[in-house]
């Protein structure tokens, strides 16, 4: 009997699982807090829950993290040296430490424009060798024809043997910009991706399973090991991937959509046919436009760890916070502090001045600190403390902007009341301390005029009511958001109709079932294993290549004869249509072939589905201006790899 352990990292927690291959029932699950920086105590913690004689049993095990998205977001990688090759200017900021541009590049057909200038790229490797972890190039029109920034690649790695990444090899798509901006952002990764993943591999070895490891994709695909150490770009967002895999599994859907609500935050997406839509023009990770291909989802900050504060009106988020039921279990005496804190004037309530807000360390170690912010480190230590307990210890408020810094770099955790508390109070979700979360539902009613359970129900309906905004401003893109928002705000006799099934992701979930059903007419299903359906998702992610091959003539002003055929690899060129049309179906499928066999896969359990797109103007009579072929391989890992 063979099993598999599908984990996945998440914002604020842990999931693991473990499937039996030939039924893919789930036999064992575990849930652990989420740590940082170093996410493998978290994911170790959670592994150390499962059943030990089903873990001896695992041949295969699948990722899904927040690493990569997480590392872009907070700025956090390594520092890259970029090479733009082509006379050119970029107009825009690009993320990489270090640019230069150096003579080079190719037209729109492949024909070398000038001569690389070679000695640029060698003064630029040198002088940077003991200063990046690795370099990025991105040549003009480098899909067209790779030859220049092959060359850069070879040059590098024999000068400083750090890690190359070239645009092409990340994307076939147009656009010098966002090419630059995936290979860059790729790069940055690279070191960080190698330690995680050396990590697992560590933590594999040590429990002695003889397991094949894969990591989930944003597109809802999996990529072998080495695949992931040398794309590591291709795997920000895994998080909605997980969840839109994992829905579609638990509830046996082929077409659905997903609300998934984390701690962090509430995503939502749709699947159809058993394929997630992906975003036309790329990923926006960290405000860069990138050209990797994502799952299209929505997501807010509105998730169960979300801080509920109260300024005027019940405000949710947009801040993640431990919530106060948890923070009573980790902190032995917090209960009482919470008890004994004071309620602070109505005209001072802000974000961080609430009768429910605490600060504590996280244990990760500061760079670069402000002077102003080793002060406030000075007070805030591994014990949670108020913004009362620091202004008597600092004789002096802090500084909101210095709070925000310290809580960005993830220096100081924030403690505060959220829709899980909430939960807590109702008796809907009582995983922690019900008795703390209602001392801080309590405090924050106060300032409300409602009793205590009727403010809870208030928090618990504006979470539903969020929920619903997230997923009819998906579904119904380009229609108006103010109006959506009105409808769900607003007492109207009126309610949103959804003709495909609802799948609730989450571990609280289940609470907020009749809400939702109040908003919107559809079938809703909370599968029964809703808590670890992400961990699920990064396990039955389907093994997925995509290539794109294009035919374009040489000549417009002779376009019946010659054309060049551009595949990942670099271009050829034919006399007739004809034949460059069967070299570009037979190549496409090779590769196809090779790659996924390559992973691991039986040629016999792949299947390649092939779309072709054909540019031809309106009176135009000729072969078509530009042939694009799309084709995609597909096989489910789980009962293919041996």
């Amino acid at each position: 009997m063979q099993y598999s352990l599908g984990i996945d990292a998440g914002g604020t927690y842990t999931d693991v699982v473990i499937l039996r291959d030939s039924d893919s029932s789930i036999l064992d699950t575990g849930k652990a807090v989420t740590t940082y920086p170093n996410l493998m105590t978290g994911i170790r913690n959670a592994i150390d829950k499962l059943n030990p004689e089903y873990l001896k049993q695992v041949k295969l095990v699948s990722v899904s993290t927040t690493l990569s998205t997480n590392t872009i977001l907070e700025r956090t990688g390594y520092p890259v040296g970029l090479i733009l090759v082509g006379d050119y200017t970029i107009p825009r900021k690009l993320p990489a430490d270090y640019c230069i541009t150096v003579k080079g590049g190719h037209d729109s057909n492949g024909n070398e424009i000038q001569p690389l200038d070679i000695t640029a790229v060698e003064q630029f490797a040198v002088s940077l060798k003991n200063k990046v972890s690795a370099f990025a190039v991105s040549s003009y029109f480098s899909t067209r024809n790779p030859e220049h920034e092959l060359k850069v690649k070879n040059i590098i790695l024999k000068l400083t043997g750090h890690p190359v990444v070239c645009g092409y090899e990340l994307s076939q798509e147009l656009g010098a910009y966002e090419r630059a901006t995936t290979a860059v952002l790729n790069a940055q990764l690279i070191p960080i991706t190698y330690q995680f993943i050396h990590s697992i591999m560590a933590e594999v070895k040590e429990r002695k399973l003889d397991a094949t490891v894969l990591m989930l994709k944003c597109d809802g695909s999996v990529i072998d090991i080495n695949g992931a150490k040398l794309r590591p770009i291709e795997t920000i967002l895994s998080g909605p991937a997980a969840s839109i895999m994992g829905a579609s599994h638990l509830s046996g859907l082929d077409t659905c959509a997903v609300i998934d609500v984390g701690g962090t935050s509430t995503d939502v997406s749709i699947i159809k046919n058993g394929v997630p839509e992906l975003c036309e023009k790329g990923a926006i990770v960290g405000g860069w436009q990138t050209h990797v291909k994502a799952i299209k989802m929505e997501s807010s900050a509105n998730g169960g760890d979300s801080h509920v504060w109260f300024k005027k009106c019940i405000r949710i988020g947009p801040r993640r916070v431990m919530p106060l039921c948890f923070a009573a279990i980790k902190y032995p005496h917090f209960k009482e502090k919470l008890e004994k804190n004071p309620i602070p004037l109505r005209t001072m309530l802000n974000e961080h001045i609430q009768p429910t807000k605490f600060f504590v360390r996280t244990g990760v170690i500061p760079l670069n600190l402000t002077e102003n912010e080793m002060k406030l480190l000075e007070v805030i230590r591994d014990e949670p403390l108020s913004i009362h307990e620091i202004l008597n210890k600092m004789k002096r408020f802090p500084s909101p902007a210095v709070l925000d810094s310290l809580l960005n770099q993830r220096v100081i955790q924030a403690i505060g009341f959220t829709p899980t508390d909430a939960l807590h109070v109702l008796g809907e979700y009582t995983e922690w301390d019900v008795e703390t979360a209602l001392i801080g539902a309590r405090k924050l009613s106060r300032f409300t005029q409602l009793g205590v359970h009727v403010f809870c129900k208030k928090v618990k309906h504006q979470v539903a009511k969020n929920m619903a905004y997230s997923l009819m401003s998906f579904i119904m893109e380009g229609k108006g958001k103010d109006g959506i928002k009105m409808m769900l705000e607003e007492e109207v006799p009126v309610q949103y109709k959804v003709n495909i099934p609802i799948v609730l992701l989450g571990g609280p979930v289940k609470a907020y079932y009749g809400e939702l059903k109040a908003l919107i007419d559809a079938d809703i299903i909370v599968p029964e294993q809703a808590r670890v359906g992400n961990a699920v998702g990064a396990l039955v992610g389907k093994g997925i290549k995509r290539i794109e091959i294009t035919i374009r003539p040489s000549s417009m002003e002779n376009p019946d004869q010659n054309f060049l055929v551009f595949t990942p690899t670099g271009r050829i060129k034919f006399e007739h249509y004809r034949a460059a049309l069967e070299y570009a179906h037979k190549i496409g499928e090779e590769m196809i072939l090779g790659s996924m066999k390559s992973f691991g896969l039986p040629e016999s359990s792949i299947k390649i589905d092939t779309s072709i797109e054909y540019l031809v103007p309106p009176g135009w009579k000729q072969t078509p201006m530009e042939t694009k072929i799309t084709f995609v391989g597909v096989c489910t890992p789980g009962f293919s790899i041996d």
